[in-house]
């Protein structure tokens, strides 16, 4: 193929490789990318001849391209070091878009937001201009910020001109001599050989007499001697001498200076704490005095049935069954908890110490990627995510080793601006925190605090910074707030535009100027160009369920080694800072009509893919948009126990979820401390915690849906244990011709799946790590980001790729369940994978929850009916395989389990109420055999529920909450959900749920304003019926006792008791209806008591008391 112009061409761009772009298999190197610029009206500019041939016509839009041609021995028109370098700078300044049936395209923007673009690294950022006459382009900068100029003599001159002067005369237009490759490597000198050259005592100054000097006491200052002729008292662990100092001349000679990691004692990173024997060994006591009690209970209250009342009794047995089961399934995995606790100075001193082969410190640590989820702008507000992305690019880890990827699924333009803001404000606020050591690191929450902000701040000039950095984050609070309405405000000034073209169009063409003028609204970007996502007023392609994929390069690689501030550069003197930044890429994959695209789980699938691609992190931390990290260490915390001793079989690392914003009560157990400080601590000693959706680091391996690495099932080789392996040796049974069967078409994708494996291993620095790697393997700098390889990217999140593939049946987050989390950690423990619960001192994510009534219910309702999904589908524990623990399986079962108790409980809360409507008791007498079973089965619980309290850390008030809301929701939320995931499974009703609205309140004054709205929900009905039929019932009893002739106290109190029970659970949803201003609306009470009432009339017209009121004609009700 030819080029448009027989010159060499400007703003032409070389792809490492060819292929096809739409579907089909793809060549090893990657994809073929179709560069374009788009036009003033949005039209995208076609490469190829052959297009412009269709088109019949060129206009002044269209600007001179060459064709890609693949590279060969005569196509080399760039010095590699510089072709680099030019080749991400474009990919960085470029919007990728593609997808099925498309041409996967890179559109260079000039202009990514309206504010100025400063750091190096960020999308947009341009150096200074190029001296080439008749050119407005921009030389490239490298990654620390400084012009990329190819020849020695440091003329300026952009990357097009440059590749025209390379492939016109090869002359620098500077100095008019052949291109000499100024040196641009960055990498650091070698010292694998051995150590940092250091002066020998022997070639120390001769003039230097301190040595000769004594200290003021008089004596010799041996100190000072050893410290200024670098003596030593000869070998030890403390200081190894230098090479030859004492005049060794032998072969084996000693390191000097500081010792390598691999010489150092081994530590382990990690140790497991078990819960004092004086808690645990009466904990496991009780329950099993309880399960005995309950055991005998059961037995006797089977075998002394109510004669008066069987029906009464009958329902109270089936009911307690199924407690006692329930109570099982929760109680008996707790059996074996733990604690845990890491050493992050360990940590440093193996991976990020300087050594003699290693004298910068380059960091040994993995990759980590971060998957941040957002879905709709609207409820989800921009800020909240934006500061979300902002604690994640400052977290404390290796720069170069972290990728934040943030996936739109809503394709919003909005969203895509929100978070270039962001990357542009990360230029100041995270070398901010890195100077100042911030906490946390979340600009919201960090300037809202009410503490004092000085506390353990040292450096005089923080005061300072911080007031800087406070006005920056409200300037910045503003842009984000304000671009909601610069957006729609742009797009109508274009939109007005192209109507007046159409229009002088219309009347240079010479048609009807009556005839209305039709042009689609679009939604424009800041460059004057139409975004290629979601447009405010849905067309087709630009809609939430209809756009192409779009992948930004936000924040590109950064370089290796630090980049240190000065006083100069910023608002804020960054002197002896490293001011690099995190990568952080905007996805939104691809969606079209008539493919399911499976929700959040999707999305995640398609970060999975494209940071596969991208970065190949073999970890992935995935957060919610509203969850953000607390504690900057917490990913270190994870590293301790993944890169410990035995880490190789660790799925992975959940982290408790901590809340902000609850009300101090917590009335309806909004921050699940039970769950996640009792339940998951517990789990954690057997085979791991559940996945919950956010704040958990995986080991990108186990997604990927092979088994942990075990000696007898991996095919040993005869080379070394720390070479990298391939997927059929983990797996195999696993074809290499079926690879695209599991994973897709990719090959970039599948030749990543060793080097992830690879990377995740511990050192292997101790004799019992099987599968471990050698240290320094980790150490050597990434390689730069090229076009195909971003095209590749592109193309791994369309829409089409997972057809065929087991994703999301085997691969990646499952499908099937609106509780994908728990079915994906379910599937990894069932192939015997173990997952770890990390609890911090410090809380490692916080998040926001729901606090309002309604929203809290169907948040549980949302839950309930995944568990109902999973116990009617493949994914039921009862099915799992004996790789899953006997206790984990239980817990499992469990989940699945749990809503069911709801049709018990709330036929269990109507007995009492039906007891002292019929007069009748659930026992024939309260005898002193029943009351003896109830207190033991009572002083049980209150034991279990103190020593838990004791174990856990959770507070006595917490445990009651949770106590209050299980009922709250099993006689509401789960019983909808049972209905629903029945419809489902029989008659294939598909469930819609949505998301649960981030933003706060419209009350400014009162944080907890929404705790006090009230929200109508069907929901509200079961639990209202259940209060006012108790409460009409302890009434009619008591009016019926007082005026009986023999007073029946017993069945009374033993009714009434019960139904305070049931009433002190429900007394939390009652305060909720009640608002605060008296808001809940009347019908609702009106409608509660009309069927509590109709329900009361009914049971007494079907059975009238009988006894001694009967026959002396007082107090017999008569139904009309």
């Amino acid at each position: 193929m030819a080029s448009l112009s027989s010159q060499p061409s400007k703003k032409a761009m070389r792809t490492p490789g060819s292929g096809n772009s739409q579907g089909g298999s793809r060549s090893s190197t990657g994809q073929t990318v179709k560069f374009a610029r788009r036009t003033s009206s949005g039209r995208y500019v076609s490469l190829s001849r052959e297009d412009l041939d269709m088109s019949g016509e060129l206009s002044g839009d269209y600007m001179n391209y060459t064709v890609h041609i693949p590279p060969t021995p005569d196509n080399q028109p760039m010095d590699s070091s510089v072709a680099v370098k030019a080749e991400e700078q474009y990919v960085s300044n470029s919007l990728f878009t593609g997808g099925f049936n498309s041409v996967t395209r890179a559109h260079l923007m000039d202009k990514v937001i309206e504010s100025e673009v400063s750091h190096p690294q960020m999308a947009g950022a341009k150096g200074s201009s190029c001296s080439m006459p008749a050119c407005d382009g921009k030389i490239m900068k490298d990654e620390r910020g400084v012009d990329v100029t190819p020849c020695e003599c440091r003329f300026k001159i952009c990357r097009d001109c440059y590749m025209d002067a390379q492939k016109d005369t090869g002359l620098c237009p500077g100095c008019k001599e052949q291109y000499k490759s100024a040196d641009y490597d960055d990498d650091v000198q070698d010292f694998s050989s051995g150590a940092l050259q250091l002066p020998p005592p022997d070639k120390r100054d001769a003039n230097n007499m301190t040595m000769m000097k004594r200290n003021q006491t008089g004596e010799f200052d041996h100190n000072r001697w050893l410290f200024e002729t670098k003596g030593t008292y000869g070998y030890g662990s403390a200081f190894w001498p230098e090479d030859d100092m004492y005049g060794d001349d032998g072969e084996e000679r000693m390191h000097s200076g500081v010792l390598d990691s691999m010489d150092k004692p081994w530590k382990p990173l990690s140790r497991r704490l078990p819960v004092p024997n004086g808690i645990i060994s009466p904990y496991r006591l009780l329950i099993l005095l309880r399960f005995v009690v309950l055991g005998f209970f059961l037995h006797w209250r089977v075998t002394h049935p109510n004669e008066d009342a069987v029906w009464l009794w009958l329902m109270s047995i089936v009911c307690e069954i199924w407690f006692a089961f329930s109570w099982i399934l929760d109680q008996i995995p707790k059996l074996c908890p733990i604690n845990r606790s890491t050493d992050l100075q360990a940590l440093h001193d193996k991976f990020d110490l300087p050594s003699p082969s290693n004298p910068t410190g380059r960091s040994d640590l993995p990759g980590v990627d971060l998957f941040v989820s957002t879905a709709d702008p609207e409820k989800e507000p921009p800020l909240v995510t934006a500061n979300t992305v902002l604690s994640i690019l400052a977290v404390d880890y290796p720069v170069e080793k972290i990728a934040c990827y943030i996936s739109d699924d809503g394709g919003a333009l909005l969203t895509f601006e929100a978070m270039a803001e962001a990357a542009s404000f990360a230029d100041l606020w995270i070398p901010f925190c890195r100077k100042h050591n911030i906490e946390p690191r979340n600009p919201e929450s960090y300037f809202s605090i009410k503490s004092d902000p000085t506390k353990n701040k040292s450096r005089t000039d923080f005061v300072k910074d911080r007031r800087k950095m406070k006005r920056e984050y409200d300037e910045f609070k503003v842009r984000i707030n304000a671009l909601p309405e610069s957006i729609r405000r742009r797009s109508d000034a274009f939109h007005a535009r192209e109507e007046m073209r159409m229009l002088k169009h219309m009347r240079e063409s010479g048609g009807d100027p009556l005839e209305p003028i039709k042009v689609q609204k679009a939604t424009w970007m800041a460059d004057g160009t139409h975004w290629p996502g979601t447009w405010a007023n849905p067309a087709p392609e630009h809609s939430k369920g209809d756009h192409a994929g779009i992948l930004q390069v936000m924040l590109k690689p950064p370089s290796p080694d630090p980049l240190i501030g000065n006083a100069e550069d910023k608002l804020i003197d960054f002197t002896d800072v490293d001011t690099r930044l995190p990568v952080f890429v905007y996805v939104s994959r691809e969606k079209r009509p008539g493919y399911d695209h499976n929700k959040k789980a999707g999305a995640m699938n398609a970060l999975v893919r494209a940071s596969a691609v991208l970065s190949n992190g073999p970890f992935i931390l995935n957060l919610d948009c509203d969850h953000y990290i607390y504690n900057c260490k917490a990913i270190r915390e994870g590293m301790c126990f993944m890169m410990d001793k035995g880490g190789e079989d660790i799925c992975y690392i959940q982290f408790p979820q901590r809340f902000e914003g609850i009300d101090p009560s917590d009335r309806y157990a909004n921050r699940n401390t039970v769950f996640f400080d009792s339940n998951m601590r517990a789990l954690d000693g057997v085979q791991g915690p559940f996945y919950v959706g956010t704040g958990c680091m995986f080991r990108r391996f186990a997604l990927y849906g092979f088994d942990p690495p075990h000696a007898k099932k991996v095919q040993t080789r005869t080379d070394s244990e720390t070479q990298a392996l391939n997927a059929t040796d983990f797996d195999p049974d696993l074809d290499v011709n079926l690879l695209p069967k599991r994973f897709g078409n990719s090959t970039i994708l599948a030749e990543s799946i060793p080097v992830s494996e690879f990377q995740a291993r511990p050192l292997a620095d101790h004799p019992s790590v099987s599968f471990g790697r050698t240290p320094g393997a980790l150490r050597i700098p990434r390689d730069p980001l090229d076009a195909a390889t971003v095209a590749e990217a592109v193309s791994v999140i369309s829409c089409w790729y997972e057809d065929k593939t087991e994703w999301g049946d085997r691969v990646g987050w499952i499908y099937g369940s609106v509780t994908e989390d728990v079915v994906t950690g379910y599937r990894m423990h069932n192939r015997g994978w173990r997952s770890i619960y990390c609890v911090t001192k410090r809380d490692a994510f916080r998040g926001s929850a729901p606090i309002n009534l309604t929203d809290r219910l169907h948040q549980v309702l949302r839950w309930a009916t995944g568990s109902v999904e999973i116990f009617f589908s493949q994914n039921n524990a009862l099915l799992a395989s004996r790789k899953l623990k006997f206790l984990q399986r239980l817990s499992y079962i469990n989940v699945g389990v749990y809503p069911f108790t709801s049709i018990f409980l709330i036929v269990y809360c109507f007995l009492p109420a039906l007891s002292l409507f019929s007069g009748s008791f659930i026992v024939q007498t309260l005898n002193v055999t029943f009351l003896i079973y109830l207190l033991i089965i009572t002083l049980c619980l209150m034991g279990l529920a103190i020593l838990e309290v004791k174990w856990s850390g959770v507070a006595l008030e917490e445990w009651w909450r949770n106590e209050q809301f299980w009922l709250i929701s099993g006689t509401s939320a789960h019983l909808y959900a049972v209905v629903q995931g029945l419809l489902k499974v029989v008659a294939g009703i598909e469930i819609s749920f949505t998301l649960t609205s981030k933003s706060a309140a419209d009350d400014d004054e009162d944080i907890y304003a929404d705790l006090y709205l009230v929200k109508w929900s069907s929901l509200m009905i079961p639990p209202i019926v259940i209060a006012m039929v108790n409460i009409i019932a302890i009434a009619f009893a008591f009016s019926r006792t007082i005026y009986s002739t023999v007073p029946q106290w017993s069945k009374f109190i033993g009714g009434a008791f019960f139904s305070f029970w049931v009433l002190a659970h429900l007394y939390p949803f009652a305060k909720g209806l009640m608002g605060r201003r008296g808001k809940t609306p009347t019908i609702v009470f009106v409608w509660s008591g009309l069927i509590a009432i109709t329900i009361s009339l009914l049971w007494i017209a079907i059975d009238p008391p009988q006894g001694d009121t009967a026959e002396a004609g007082a107090s017999t009700f008569q139904f009309p």
